[in-house]
């Protein structure tokens, strides 16, 4: 099968759950998600059996779509993630279902009750085809289509609860600061066109590795475009939008935003930042904006962490300190062996991002799912809230404990191997001292507020009116025991990612 039929199956879809919504009677509305976690699971399986042209030649379509062998694989494990993703947050959403229907706008007379339910569920599928397409998106033009296909989809879905007031603050303040990162984007791109007179990555890379290339304007071009990526990627200082959203947003999409969000910029950003590195007039100066974005990154979102009290606001920070240990892996310079031959994956900043990407989906949408559980069961979102969460609900505390060890680097957790690259592509390719130090202090950091939720779980008595136990679905369930199994296999055998990398 043609491997552009997957963006297509995901598309008609979407299509096809609004129109089973408009036409099909539902008492529960629900089905219309499980529905799509069974596609989307077929979809998965057949990243594995997908086909490539031999030529792109003559064809328009192909034009667009990244072909090239050597970035197959990295396109469809890019695609993977997008699908992974979208399937658990599906599942959160159908968790979510008596949260969402309380703060959206009640239905008229005679209307289904859980009428605009349905709505929910169709736009992330809606977002997965734009982060699929991304990831093989070989044009500018194609690039940025795809990139505001994900970001409008998440103007709705993160204001979604209309009569919730954090939720429409979040999504005036991230359409806003989106809009702002897009003209930046658009700017950029302008620019770059203007320096290369193509529209092509391929022939963008060729020509500012020219010696007549204009080095300033070429910079400038950079400049913009690091403004949006940072934006998307929550990369410092374009972070500000990042607790308040994350907080605001439904539990769902806010875990969408972490995990989907994230990969989408950093797709876009190793494709871009690629064409630069290939100048030797721009490497160095590219590299050391890398570098200086990292440190910020990495010291800004660990130290902002330590003191917070909100276990969402807390999530939104660690998503800023692994955004900066992924430009860690970006800032390092990629090597080659001897001879021009390909460096081994891990000895690259692409295959460190793409390990890093896999394992923080598993731990992240793992500490979501047991937020949602418990969303479901009281309104607060404080550690309060889950202080004694051990004697309510031991198997959600278990989860939550595996997430926080993972996320913090504990070993034999995916997330120690992720950091583990990081730092070892950084040091054994000679970063910046300072990269590797600041490094250091954030994943020092980590230890102390991901373990800080640990021991309200299991040291604190619960909060009077949060004792009571809390029901987790059999969906939920099995999910969360799958991403349990897979946290600890990669910390043991981290090739298990790697070898999705074909």
């Amino acid at each position: 099968m043609p491997v552009y039929y997957l963006e297509i199956i995901v598309v008609v879809l979407g299509l096809v759950m609004l129109m089973a919504d408009a036409f099909v009677k539902l008492e529960d509305k629900r089905n219309i998600a499980w529905f799509a976690v069974l596609v989307l699971s077929v979809v998965f399986l057949l990243l594995f059996k997908v086909s490539w042209p031999e030529s792109t030649e003559g064809s328009p379509f192909w034009k667009f779509y990244d072909a090239e062998k050597g970035s197959r694989g990295f396109s469809l494990f890019f695609k993977g993630i997008a699908v992974l993703t979208t399937i658990i947050v599906l599942i959160m959403a159908a968790e979510f279902r008596g949260v969402l229907l309380k703060y959206t706008a009640k239905p008229e007379d005679g209307a289904h009750p859980q009428s605009g339910l349905s709505e929910f569920f169709t736009l992330p599928v809606f977002a997965c085809a734009g982060l699929m397409w991304m990831a093989s998106a070989n044009n500018l033009a194609s690039i940025f289509v795809s990139l505001e296909a994900v970001t409008i989809t998440f103007y709705i879905l993160v204001a979604y609860m209309r009569r919730n007031v954090g939720s429409l603050e979040a999504g005036v303040k991230y359409l806003i600061l989106g809009a702002l990162s897009t003209g930046f984007l658009v700017y950029g791109f302008t620019w770059l066109f203007g320096v290369t007179g193509t529209m092509d990555l391929a022939g963008i890379k060729e020509q500012l590795a020219l010696d007549s290339v204009n080095v300033t304007a070429a910079l400038f071009a950079f400049a913009l475009i690091i403004v949006a990526l940072g934006f998307k990627v929550g990369a410092a200082p374009f972070q500000n939008w990042i607790p308040d959203v994350y907080q605001g947003a439904p539990t769902p999409i806010t875990a969408f935003l972490s995990v989907a969000s994230k990969a989408a910029g950093f797709i876009v950003l190793l494709r871009i930042s690629g064409c630069f590195f290939g100048s030797g007039d721009l490497s160095e100066k590219v590299g050391a904006v890398f570098v200086v974005l990292a440190i910020l990154t990495l010291l800004f979102g660990n130290l902002a962490a330590l003191p917070q009290t909100n276990f969402k606001r807390l999530l939104a920070y660690s998503s800023i300190a692994h955004a900066g240990f992924l430009l860690m892996a970006l800032a390092s310079p990629i090597t080659l062996v001897a001879d021009g031959k390909e460096p081994p994956l891990l000895d690259t900043s692409i295959g460190v991002i793409a390990f890093y990407l896999g394992a923080y989906l598993l731990m992240t949408l793992l500490a979501f799912l047991v937020m949602t559980a418990v969303r479901n069961q009281q309104e607060d979102d404080s550690l309060e809230g889950y202080a004694g969460l051990a004697k309510r609900s031991p198997f959600l505390a278990f989860s939550l404990l595996v997430s926080m060890a993972s996320l913090a680097g504990v070993p034999l957790t995916a997330g120690f191997f992720g950091k583990f690259f990081v730092f070892k592509l950084a040091i054994q390719n000679g970063a910046c001292g300072w990269l590797i130090a600041a490094g250091v202090i954030g994943a020092a950091a980590g230890f102390y507020y991901y373990f800080k939720v640990i021991a309200s779980m299991f040291w604190n008595a619960p909060a009077e009116g949060n004792d009571g136990p809390i029901p987790v679905s059999m969906p939920a369930k099995v999910v969360m025991v799958l991403l349990i199994i897979a946290i600890f296999a990669v910390g043991i055998v981290p090739n298990l990612i790697l070898g999705l990398i074909k």
